[in-house]
C-alpha cells in the first residue's frame, strides 16, 4: 500500500515540490521555511546538473522523492543519493551530515532493481506514456479546464501553442485586436432560447498527446523459467515501435536490454551490442527514433495546476463528442495495473500512520496534512474502483449471502448495509450510510487530544443504483466473529450497551476521550437501560461500539445515529407512551380542551398552532431523520441571546444590572438559574446546551430517575425542531431576497440550504414559505431551484430502482429511455417493428428486447406519476409538480437542459456532447449512443488543510480591519501553505486565490491579480467543475482583470463563457445574469450593447423593484449609453427613472439625489442644443456628438468594478457633519486653484497638441478643451494610492474626529469551509480608494502642474482628509458653478458627478462611474 501510494499520491506529492518552490517566492514572510532551506547541487545518473532547494529536517529520501518528479530526473527511480563519494542513508536527517553545506554537489546514483521496483519504474513509464490529453479528462469523466482554449493565440508559423503555462499563452492576447471581429453568437443574445452544448466544451487549441509506441505489452515468453530467473531475469517485455519494428526486452538488476527472443523462439541472451540501460526511456530512444524525437520528458506544455490530477474525481456530465475516436491504447497489456490490484492495502493503518505523524511544527503539520490528503485521496480513488469491480461481478460476496451481500476487495470491507424496518427498508439504509459517514466527519474533525480517538477510513458511493458503504478494515474485527467463545473485553470491545462493565484502564482511558468529545460535539452524558435490564452510562448514541484495536488504538464504530434526532419527522416513538402510559392517559384526560391541548403541547416544546400551521410532526418515509450540526450551531446561539436577555430583564425587574452585579448579591445568582432553567441549559449555573443524540430513538430506554433530564431533552429537540421552522426558513428567504448571488443550481441551493442547517427533506417547506411570502415573485428563481431539486431527487430514487432489473447489456438503452420518459411528456415505447428488428439483429443487440424487458415498458406518464407520488411522501408537495415536465416549464421557468445537467450529476450519467432538441414531441431525442458511461458518485471526508485555513482566516479578518497589506500578506502565506499541501488544487485554496486577486487588484497590482486569477478560475473548472457557479462568478472576475489589463478581447470571451454557462446551468431569468448583462454592455461595442443593458434593467426591475439601488443603476448606465449615441429623449427618461429611485431612497437633500438631477438638467440643455443644431447643420452634426461621448476605458473599468461587487463602498452619515465645518474652507481654496489654472493653458492642452485636433472629431476637442482644471488636477492625484494609508491603520485628526468614518472592510462572505464561494465577497474601501482601481504607476491621460496641490499644500496627511478636501473642493468647483454652459464638456462632467456620487454615498455594489474621462475619480466625492 506505501507504495501504491507513493506511485499514486506520492507522484502529486513529488510534483508539489516544483509548485511550492515557486509558491516560496509568494510566502516570504514564512521564517519557518528561510531559516532552515539551502541549495544543494545535484549531478550524475545520466541527467543534466541543476540546483535543488533543500531543507535542513528534510531525510535525505524526502530529497529523493522531490527529486523523482523533476523533469530532468523523470521517469528515473531507484536512485540514491551520494556526498563525497559516500553513499547517504535514506533515514539520515540532512542537516545530520558532515560536509553538507550550501552549495554541495550530491550525486544521483543508479541502484540495482529489485523485482518490484523494477515494475515500479514500469509505472512512471507509463505515466508519460499515458499522458492526459484535452479529451482525456472527459473519457475518464473529470470536469476538463476550458480556459486555455479562451487565452491560446495560434501564431502564424505554429499551430502549437507558444508557451508552457497560463501566463505565456494568455499574454499573447495583449496583441488582439481590443474588439471582437464579429458579433457575439446568436444563442447568447438575450431572449435566445437555444441552448446549445457544443459550445460548451470547444476543442482545445493544445495538440493531442502523440503516441510514442504501437504497442508495450509483456512477451509471450513471460514469466522467465526457472533457470533465467537464477541468472536475474525479472520479466520480458514486448515493444512493437511506430516504424513497426518489434523487440523483446529483458528487465533485470542492473536495468533493460534487448533480447534475442523472437515470437517463434524464446533466447533471452542479449542482443548483439545491446548496452544494458538504467533508464527503459532511454533504451526507448535507442530503438526508436519517434520517441528520441518526440522529447518524451517534455511531458506536457500546460501549468503544473493544469494537468497535475485532482485529489478527488470531478465528474463532467458530458464526455467527447465521438467517444471511439478518443479511446487509446493504455498498455494495460502490460499488467502493471493488475499487479497492483493485487496487492490489498492496508486503508485504516495508513489513514492512523499519517494521523499520528508529529504536529510540533508547521512543517510537521503540513507534511501531515499533506499525508492524510493523500490517503484519503488514494481511499476514494480505490473506493469507485471498487465499487465498479463489484457491480461488474468480478467479486463474490465474502458471507455467500447474495441478498445482503458483503465484499472485501482491494482490502475495503463493501457492503450494502441491512435493510431494518424499522429505519424504513431501502431509504433508510441509504440514510444510514449517508449519516454514519457525517459522523465520522463529526469525529475526525477533533483536534487536540481528541486525535487519539480514531476512525475508520469511510466512503459512501452510488453506482448503478446501488450504494455501497466502503470502509477500511477494523484491526482486531475480523477473528471477533469467529471467536465466539471469548468475552467481550478480550476481543477489545469496552464500549457500547453490549460491552461489558469491566473496569480497565484501556476503558478509563476511552471514556476518558469520549466524554471530551462529547462535549465538543455538545452532546449530553446520559444512561440508558440495556436489555438486561443494567444502566449503562453512555457519551454517544446507543449503537456506538468504542473498542481496543489490535494496534493499541482507540477506535469508535457505528456512528449514524451521532447527531440528535429531528423532532419535526420523528414519530414521537411513542416510547414516551410505552415508559409511562400513566402519565400520558393523565396529561391525556387534562387536555379535555382544545385550549388546554394547545398549552399542554407549549409546554412541550412546540411553538404556539405550530402544528396546524407547519403540518409537523410527521411520518418520514424513514427514521433516521437528524439535525445538521449548522442548525445545533444555529440554534446554541439562538438560546444564548434568550438567555442573556433573560438575564437583563430579570435584573432589571430586581433594581438594576449595577445593584445586582455586587459580589455576593444572591439577585444575580438567582437571575442566571432562572434564567438557565427558562432555555433549557442542561446545568443551572452556567449557560450550556447539550443533546441526548438517543431521545426519540426506538428501542431506547431511559431510567426512571432520568424522567426530568429525558423531558427536558426532549423539549430542547422539539425547539430545535420548530427553530428549522420558524427561524432558518425565513432567514434563508431573506438571504436570497439580498444579493445577487443568489444559488444557481441544485448544487449551490444545497450548500446554502445547509448554511442554514436546513435538512434538504424541508424542501416543500421553503416552497411554502416562498409562497406565502410578499416578495414571491422575486423569489421565482429560488421556486425554480426548489422545484427542480425535488424533482431530480424524487427522479434519482426512482432510478436507483428502474436500474436494479437491467442487465448490463441494456444500461445504455434503459439509461436513455429512461431519460425520454423524464425530459419528454406522454413518452410511450415505440412498438418494435420487422426493420427495427432487422437492425437489431445486425447489431447484436438481440431482437425485439424493448418488448420482453420490464425497464421498455415504462412511460412518460408512468414515471411522471412516480415521481409525483415520491415527492408528496417526502416534501409533502402535493400539486406543485402538474401534469409532467412541460408544466415545470410553463409555470416555474424551469429548463430541460437543467434538469438533464442536474439529474447526470447526481447518477453519474455521461452523455455524449451533441446538441439536443428536448422539445421533440416526435423523437426519442436521447439515444442509447449518448449513453457513454455511468460513473461512481463518491461521497467521503474532507480532510481539513488547518494551518492554510487558519491563514485564511486570519486573511479575513485582516481585511475586515481594514488592514489590506496585510491581509495581502496573510493570503499570500495561506496560498503558499494550499499549495504545499494540496497542490492548490482544493475548492479552498480557489476561493483563497480569488480573494488574492481582488486585494491585489485593489491595491493598484492589477497584473498580479489577473495571474492570480488566471490560476483560481482553472482550479475552479477542474475541483469543482467547468460549469460550476463558483466557475462562472470567477469568469467574470477574470474578465475585469484582464480588461484592466488592456485585453479587451479575452474580457468579452470570458464574459460570453460566463453567460453561456449561466444559460446552461439556470437560464436567463436570475439575478446573477442582471450582472453578466450589465458588464457585457460595458465590455461589447455594436448595437449588442443595448440589448444587454436592457436585459440587466429588465431583470433588475423584475428582482427588486423600479425603486432599488442596482435599478437606478441600470437606468444610469442606460441613459449613460442613449447618450453615447445621440438619443438623449430616451436618456432623460431613464435617468428621470434613476433620479425618482435616488429620492425615495436617499431623500431630495441627498448629494447623489442632487447631482442626478443636474445631470438630468444638463441631459435636457444637451438635448435642446442638439435639436437646434440638427435644425441649422444637418445631421454631420448629431454623428459627432454621438462620437464625443463614448466612454473612456478607465470609466467602463472603475463601473465593471463595482458592478461585479469587487469593491463596495460603506456611507457613514456622520462624515457629512465633520465635512460641513470645513466647505467653505475648502471651496475658497478651491476656487483659488480653479483660478490659477484657468488663468494659464492646462497640462493637457499643451501635451496633446496636435493631436487632439487631428485625429478627433470637433465635438470631442471641444470637450477636452474644455474639461475642468478641477477635474484633472483631483483626477491626477489620484496616483498616489490612499488605500495603504488606511490599511495600515493609521490614526490621523479626521479619523479621530470621526471614529466611525469610512470603514475598509471586506464582507469576505463564506468560503468552502463556510459553504459558500469566495465571489461573495465585496471588498468595502473608502471612498477615495478609486484609485486603487489602477495599477501602480498607470499614468493619467492629462497631467497638470499642481498636480500635489492638493494634499501638499493643505499639510493633511490623512486618507479621509485628502478625501474629504478632494470631495469638497471638487463640488465647489464644478457642481457649484450654476453659470456654467450647457455643452458637451457639461454633459461629461455632471455624468461623472452622477456616477462618483453613487459611489460616494455607499449606495452598494452595483454602482458605476461616469463616462468622462480622468474627472470621473473626482467627480461625486465631493458629495461625500
Amino acid at each position: 500500500m506505501k507504495d501504491k501510494v507513493k506511485r499514486g499520491g506520492g507522484r502529486n506529492q513529488a510534483k508539489t515540490d516544483v509548485i511550492s518552490r515557486t509558491s516560496e517566492k509568494v510566502a516570504v514572510g514564512m521564517k519557518q521555511e528561510e531559516d532552515t532551506s539551502f541549495p544543494v547541487k545535484i549531478q550524475g545518473a545520466g541527467v543534466e546538473p541543476f540546483e535543488l532547494q533543500v531543507h535542513g529536517f528534510w531525510l535525505v529520501q524526502d530529497v529523493v522523492m522531490a527529486l523523482l518528479p523533476r523533469e530532468e530526473v523523470c521517469p528515473r527511480s531507484s536512485l540514491s543519493l551520494a556526498l563525497a563519494g559516500t553513499t547517504l542513508d535514506p533515514l539520515a536527517e540532512l542537516q545530520s551530515l558532515k560536509g553538507l553545506r550550501p552549495g554541495s554537489i550530491l550525486r544521483l546514483v543508479e541502484e540495482p532493481y529489485t523485482p518490484r521496483s523494477a515494475r515500479v519504474h514500469l509505472g512512471r513509464v507509463l505515466e508519460l506514456l499515458r499522458a492526459s490529453g484535452p479529451q482525456d479528462a472527459l473519457q475518464e469523466g473529470r470536469s476538463p479546464s476550458i480556459l486555455e482554449t479562451l487565452t491560446h493565440t495560434h501564431t502564424p508559423d505554429s499551430g502549437l501553442t507558444n508557451g508552457k503555462s497560463l501566463k505565456r499563452s494568455s499574454s499573447n492576447t495583449k496583441t488582439e485586436p481590443t474588439n471582437q471581429d464579429g458579433a457575439p453568437p446568436e444563442y447568447l443574445i438575450p431572449g435566445s432560447l437555444e441552448r446549445p452544448l457544443m459550445a460548451l466544451l470547444p476543442h482545445s487549441s493544445q495538440p493531442e498527446v502523440p503516441s510514442y509506441l504501437r504497442d508495450l505489452s509483456l512477451s509471450c515468453w513471460n514469466p522467465p523459467p526457472g533457470h533465467r530467473k537464477l541468472q536475474g531475469d525479472f520479466l520480458y517485455i514486448t515493444v512493437v515501435t511506430m516504424e513497426g519494428r518489434r523487440f523483446d526486452i529483458t528487465s533485470c538488476p542492473r536495468g533493460f536490454y534487448i533480447n534475442r527472443s523472437t515470437e517463434e523462439v524464446f533466447d533471452s541472451r542479449p542482443a548483439q551490442s545491446s548496452p544494458v540501460y538504467h533508464c527503459f526511456t532511454d533504451l526507448l530512444c535507442h530503438i526508436s527514433p519517434t520517441v528520441k524525437q518526440s522529447t518524451l520528458k517534455n511531458r506536457s506544455q500546460l501549468s503544473p495546476v493544469e494537468v497535475m490530477p485532482t485529489p478527488y474525481r470531478t465528474l463532467s456530465w458530458l464526455g467527447p463528442s465521438c467517444a471511439s475516436r478518443t479511446h487509446k491504447n493504455s498498455f494495460s497489456r502490460l499488467g502493471l495495473d493488475e499487479q497492483a490490484a493485487t496487492q490489498a492495502p492496508d486503508w485504516n493503518e495508513e489513514l492512523q500512520v499519517a494521523r499520528d505523524l508529529p504536529q510540533g511544527s508547521l512543517e510537521e503539520r503540513l507534511q501531515r496534512d499533506r499525508s492524510l490528503l493523500q490517503v484519503n485521496s488514494a481511499f476514494v480513488w480505490a473506493v469507485a474502483q471498487g465499487a465498479e469491480t463489484v457491480m461488474d461481478g468480478f467479486v463474490e460476496p465474502a458471507n455467500g449471502n447474495h441478498e445482503d451481500p458483503v465484499f472485501l476487495w482491494g482490502g475495503l470491507f463493501m457492503s450494502q448495509g441491512a435493510a431494518s424496518a424499522t429505519l424504513g427498508g431501502e431509504r433508510g439504509r441509504r440514510a444510514a450510510q449517508r449519516l454514519e459517514l457525517r459522523g465520522v466527519q463529526a469525529y475526525s474533525d477533533l483536534e487536540g487530544a481528541l486525535q487519539g480517538l480514531h476512525t475508520l477510513p469511510t466512503a459512501t458511493v452510488d453506482y448503478r443504483g446501488v450504494r455501497l458503504s466502503a470502509q477500511g478494515l477494523a484491526p482486531g474485527l475480523e477473528g471477533s466473529e469467529q471467536d465466539h467463545g471469548s468475552s467481550t473485553s478480550s476481543r477489545g470491545l469496552l464500549y457500547g450497551v453490549s460491552a461489558a462493565s469491566q473496569e480497565s484502564p484501556h476503558r478509563r482511558r476511552l471514556l476518558e476521550l469520549l466524554a471530551q468529545s462529547a462535549k465538543a460535539l455538545s452532546l449530553q452524558r446520559h444512561a440508558v437501560v440495556a436489555p438486561n435490564g443494567h444502566q449503562v452510562p453512555l457519551f454517544t448514541s446507543a449503537e456506538a461500539q468504542g473498542l481496543l484495536g489490535a494496534d493499541g488504538r482507540y477506535y469508535i464504530l457505528d456512528l449514524f445515529r451521532t447527531l440528535p434526532a429531528d423532532a419535526n419527522y420523528c414519530p414521537e416513538v411513542q416510547i414516551e407512551g410505552k415508559e409511562l402510559p400513566r402519565e400520558e392517559e393523565e396529561r391525556k384526560d387534562s387536555c379535555e380542551v382544545e385550549e388546554e391541548k394547545t398549552s399542554c403541547v407549549k409546554e412541550e416544546g412546540w411553538p404556539e398552532n405550530y402544528q396546524s400551521d407547519s403540518g409537523l410532526p410527521k411520518i418520514f418515509p424513514h427514521g433516521l431523520c437528524r439535525l445538521r450540526p449548522e442548525l445545533l450551531q444555529a440554534f446554541v446561539q439562538h438560546k444564548h441571546s434568550q438567555f442573556t436577555q433573560c438575564v437583563r430583564e430579570i435584573l432589571e425587574e430586581n433594581g438594576g444590572f449595577e445593584e445586582c452585579a455586587t459580589a455576593g448579591d444572591s439577585r444575580g445568582t438567582n437571575a442566571v438559574r432562572a434564567a438557565c432553567k427558562e432555555v433549557g441549559s442542561i446545568s443551572d449555573i452556567i449557560f450550556e446546551m447539550r443533546f441526548n443524540p438517543n431521545i426519540f430513538s426506538p428501542g431506547v430506554s431511559f431510567p426512571k430517575s432520568d424522567i426530568a433530564s429525558t423531558k427536558l431533552q426532549e423539549r430542547l429537540l422539539r425547539e430545535a425542531a420548530a427553530f428549522i421552522i420558524t427561524q432558518q426558513i425565513p432567514a434563508f428567504v431573506e438571504y436570497c431576497l439580498q444579493g445577487s448571488e443568489a444559488p444557481m443550481d441544485g448544487a449551490s441551493l444545497k450548500v446554502a440550504l445547509h448554511q442554514k442547517g436546513i435538512n434538504l427533506r424541508y424542501l416543500g417547506h421553503v416552497i411554502k414559505a416562498i409562497s406565502q411570502s410578499e416578495h414571491r415573485e422575486r423569489l421565482r428563481h429560488i421556486t425554480r431551484l426548489v422545484i427542480g431539486e425535488i424533482v431530480v431527487r424524487s427522479t434519482r430514487r426512482i432510478f436507483n430502482s428502474f436500474l436494479q432489473g437491467v442487465e448490463v447489456s441494456n444500461l445504455s438503452a434503459a439509461v436513455s429511455h429512461f431519460l425520454c420518459c423524464l425530459l419528454v411528456p406522454h413518452f410511450s415505447p415505440t412498438p418494435v417493428g420487422e426493420e427495427t428488428k432487422k437492425k437489431s439483429r445486425r447489431r447484436g443487440r438481440g431482437t425485439g428486447a424493448s418488448e420482453s424487458t420490464p425497464w421498455s415498458t415504462l412511460t412518460g406518464l408512468e414515471l411522471w406519476n412516480l415521481v409525483c407520488q415520491d415527492a408528496v411522501e417526502t416534501y409533502n408537495i402535493s400539486d406543485s409538480l402538474g401534469s409532467g415536465p412541460n408544466h415545470l416549464v410553463e409555470h416555474y421557468g424551469l429548463q430541460k437542459l437543467s434538469l438533464l445537467r442536474e439529474f447526470c450529476l447526481k447518477t453519474g450519467v455521461q452523455l455524449r456532447l451533441r446538441d439536443y432538441f428536448l422539445d421533440n414531441q416526435s423523437k426519442a431525442p436521447i439515444g442509447p449512443d449518448d449513453i457513454l458511461n455511468i460513473f461512481p458518485v463518491v461521497k467521503h471526508i474532507n480532510m481539513p488543510v488547518v494551518d492554510a485555513s487558519k491563514a485564511f482566516q486570519a486573511a479575513h479578518n485582516s481585511i475586515q480591519k481594514g488592514l489590506l497589506d496585510q491581509a495581502h500578506e496573510r493570503l499570500k502565506e495561506a496560498a503558499y501553505l494550499f499549495g504545499r499541501v494540496c497542490d492548490d488544487l482544493h475548492p479552498e485554496a480557489c476561493y483563497c486565490l480569488s480573494l488574492l486577486a481582488k486585494v491585489a487588484f485593489l491595491q493598484g497590482k492589477a497584473a498580479e491579480a489577473r495571474s492570480v486569477q488566471l490560476k483560481a478560475v482553472v482550479i475552479s473548472e477542474r475541483v469543482l467543475g467547468f460549469d460550476h457557479p463558483n466557475t462562472i462568478q470567477q469568469y467574470v472576475l477574470l474578465a475585469v482583470y484582464a480588461y484592466a489589463g488592456g485585453e479587451t478581447t479575452l474580457a468579452q470571451k470570458c464574459l460570453l463563457r460566463a453567460r453561456l454557462l449561466m444559460l446552461t446551468v439556470h437560464g436567463e431569468d436570475h439575478p446573477y445574469m442582471a450582472t453578466l448583462d450589465s458588464c457585457l454592455g460595458l465590455v461589447l461595442t455594436g448595437e449588442q450593447t443595448g440589448q444587454f443593458l436592457n436585459s440587466a434593467l429588465r431583470l433588475n426591475t423584475s428582482f427588486f423593484g423600479p425603486k432599488d439601488l442596482r435599478t437606478a443603476l441600470s437606468q444610469h448606465l442606460l441613459s449613460q449609453w442613449m447618450c453615447s449615441k445621440g438619443d438623449y429623449r430616451s436618456a432623460m427618461n431613464h435617468e428621470k427613472e434613476a433620479l425618482a429611485a435616488f429620492t425615495v431612497l436617499f431623500g431630495e437633500d441627498h448629494p447623489q439625489t442632487r447631482c442626478s438631477t443636474e445631470f438630468l438638467q444638463t441631459i435636457t440643455q444637451q438635448a435642446v442644443r442638439v435639436e437646434r443644431s440638427l435644425r441649422q447643420a444637418g445631421a454631420d452634426q448629431t454623428e459627432q456628438a454621438v462620437e464625443c461621448l463614448t466612454p473612456t476605458t478607465d470609466t467602463i473599468l472603475e463601473q465593471l468594478v463595482l458592478v461585479t461587487a469587487i469593491r463596495k463602498n460603506a456611507h457613514s452619515d456622520r462624515l457629512q457633519e465633520f465635512k460641513q465645518k470645513l466647505l467653505e474652507q475648502r471651496k475658497a481654496e478651491a476656487r483659488k486653484e480653479a483660478n490659477k489654472v484657468t488663468d494659464e493653458p492646462t497640462a493637457s492642452d499643451t501635451e496633446k497638441g496636435e493631436t487632439s485636433s487631428d485625429n478627433k472629431p470637433g465635438c470631442m476637442k471641444e470637450v477636452e478643451d474644455g474639461a475642468s482644471p478641477a477635474e484633472e488636477n483631483v483626477s491626477e492625484s489620484q496616483e498616489n494610492p490612499l488605500m495603504d494609508e488606511r490599511a495600515h491603520g493609521h490614526a490621523v485628526e479626521p479619523a479621530e474626529q470621526n471614529p466611525n468614518e469610512e470603514k475598509t472592510a471586506i464582507d469576505t462572505g463564506d468560503s468552502e469551509h463556510r459553504a459558500r464561494p469566495a465571489t461573495d465577497t465585496e471588498l468595502t474601501v473608502t471612498v477615495n480608494g478609486e484609485a486603487e482601481v489602477k495599477s501602480k504607476g498607470e499614468e493619467t491621460d492629462a497631467p497638470t502642474a499642481n498636480e500635489d496641490s492638493m494634499t501638499d499644500d493643505r499639510g493633511v496627511k490623512s486618507e479621509a482628509a485628502v478625501n474629504d478636501i478632494k470631495s469638497d473642493s471638487d463640488s465647489s468647483g464644478i457642481n457649484g458653478a450654476p453659470d456654467i454652459a450647457a455643452d458637451l464638456s457639461e454633459l461629461k462632467s455632471k455624468e461623472a458627478v452622477i456616477s462618483k456620487a453613487i459611489i460616494a454615498n455607499g449606495t452598494g455594489d452595483i454602482t458605476a462611474n461616469g463616462i468622462a474621462e480622468r474627472s470621473v475619480t473626482t467627480n461625486g466625492i465631493a458629495e461625500e
